[in-house]
């Protein structure tokens, strides 16, 4: 392949946030070449994993603000572009993933690099039928995950967790359903079981597809936090037009069964829509899990205005453009439309209530 970037005879080493910037720069020629069985949709390049098969579940933004940047929809996975390199070729080594884009970057004259460790692509997941088959194994592990877990939040760390974010759920009466609190979840990241906050992710019938995992760790202080983790959420199973149904509002029906004229408050998050049920504890309250999902979520037709409690991203191009389609989509179906964003930059609803002292809510501000 060519040089990019010519030096001159004196070698130095590049820092990671250097060779990260570096391949954002060519990412249009990276990710191809890391995984050439996705294809361009739009500004992204789709692929099925990080094995390379072909799919939709993992996006690399190609172009923009946050080019180089991706995420995998199904695992949770996500990171820069060498982070991208680490994770398809040397098993998520950073040290190896550096030496290799130096190399190929042409900053480097060693010519040398570790021994490659991509995924395997199973023959199996050439057919449609076997990627249903995996999607399925993945969510019955989400539901005996699920179903494994003993009901209620009271008195564990999750309920502390959520205190220390400004979520006193004493203030609602009852603590959400689609929540509990698991001593021990296995986390790949660091290859041991940690507690977490496990959320259930139901389809538009309200049958749950996957779980969302919030590892936690407790502070020499004795405070619960989120643990220190490159990625300390991460959902398993697939969950395309789902949602976690945090709270129903005034009329206390489920989600299936919504009353005519209902109104849903739609978050991202789980901590930026219980924020929200604190505050406007009449709306139904959902979380999207993401941007990208929340163009996609599946609404009874009686819900007929939406609220969306956006997080304050001004800057970031790629979130703009999926909250827009976010918003389009709900006015396209008949929906009354209203989006609800803090004044500060980088301010999710959050934010605003552990800052003052109560919040005034998306609607009432």
């Amino acid at each position: 392949m060519p040089c990019f970037h010519q030096i001159g005879p004196v070698m130095r080493r590049h820092s990671a946030s250097e060779l990260a910037r570096l391949l954002a720069e060519h990412i249009t020629r990276l990710a191809p070449e890391l995984l050439p069985h996705g294809q361009k949709d739009g500004v992204e390049w789709r692929v099925g994993s990080l094995a390379g098969e072909p799919g939709q579940s993992l996006a690399v933004r190609l172009s923009g603000a946050r080019r180089g940047v991706w995420a995998d929809f199904s695992s949770g996975e996500r990171g820069d572009a060498l982070d991208l390199v680490a994770a398809v070729l040397f098993g998520g080594s950073r040290k190896d993933a550096m030496q290799w884009s130096e190399n190929w970057l042409c900053l480097s004259n060693t010519g040398t690099s570790a021994p490659l460790q991509r995924r395997p692509i199973q023959e199996k997941l050439n057919t449609s039928q076997e990627l249903d088959k995996e999607a399925q194994q993945r969510r019955a592990k989400a539901r005996r995950l699920w179903h494994d877990t003993p009901a209620g939040i009271a008195g564990t760390p999750v309920e502390s967790y959520l205190q220390g974010r400004g979520i006193d759920l004493r203030a609602l009466g009852r603590a959400p359903g689609a929540l509990r609190f698991a001593p021990a979840v296995w986390c790949q990241e660091v290859r041991r079981s940690l507690p977490a906050m496990l959320a259930a992710i139901c389809s538009p019938s309200g049958k749950l597809v996957a779980v969302h995992r919030t590892w936690l760790a407790q502070s020499p202080s004795g405070i619960w936090c989120k643990a220190d983790l490159k990625n300390p959420k991460k959902v398993l199973g697939g969950f395309a037009g789902g949602c976690i149904r945090l709270w129903r509002g005034a009329s206390a029906l489920a989600l299936g069964i919504a009353p005519e004229g209902d109104v849903a408050i739609v978050a991202e998050g789980i901590e930026t829509a219980l924020s929200c049920a604190i505050a406007c504890p009449e709306y139904r309250v959902l979380a999207a899990v993401s941007l990208s999902n929340m163009a996609a979520m599946k609404l009874p037709d009686t819900i007929t205005e939406i609220i969306v409690a956006a997080d304050n991203d001004t800057g970031n191009a790629s979130a703009r453009k999926a909250l827009d389609a976010a918003l389009s989509q709900f006015a396209q179906q008949g929906r009354t439309v209203r989006l609800a964003m803090p004044e500060i930059q980088g301010q999710d609803w959050n934010n605003v209530l552990t800052e003052h002292d109560g919040l005034k809510g998306p609607e009432r501000s």
